[in-house]
């Protein structure tokens, strides 16, 4: 019997954009987190607490964030806030555990999806 190797929420992220561009979507990596200067003080990249991993946008213009969770993963409390947010705009937008889903999430226009 073959092992089925799981595939790293990294590994997932990039799938998704290059299936997203290949769509015709526009689609951008939100690096976020925080870094040590060198004079001690900590950078943040000032992307809001629960910020989704991937943003873009479609040819009609509206926007999408696509959260990248592994098959095990689970959004954080401050994930679950920006999708809140992201539901009472009507912003398309929701979890992805493949590039298919991602796809799906943008093409449809779904809102929420996975949450």
């Amino acid at each position: 019997m073959k092992l089925k190797v799981q595939k790293s929420e990294h590994e997932i992220q990039k799938e998704i954009m290059l299936a997203l561009s290949e769509c015709g979507y526009m689609v951008f990596r939100a690096n976020v987190g925080k870094v040590r200067m060198t004079d001690g003080r900590w950078f943040d990249t000032g992307l809001p607490v629960g910020h989704p991993d991937l943003y873009g946008f479609r040819k009609d213009g509206k926007i999408f964030y696509i959260e990248v969770k592994d098959y095990k993963g689970k959004p954080r409390e401050g994930q679950v806030h920006f999708h809140k947010m992201l539901n009472r705009y009507g912003i398309i937008h929701g979890i992805a555990r493949s590039a298919d889903d991602a796809v799906k999430i943008v093409k449809e226009g779904l809102v929420g999806y996975g949450f």
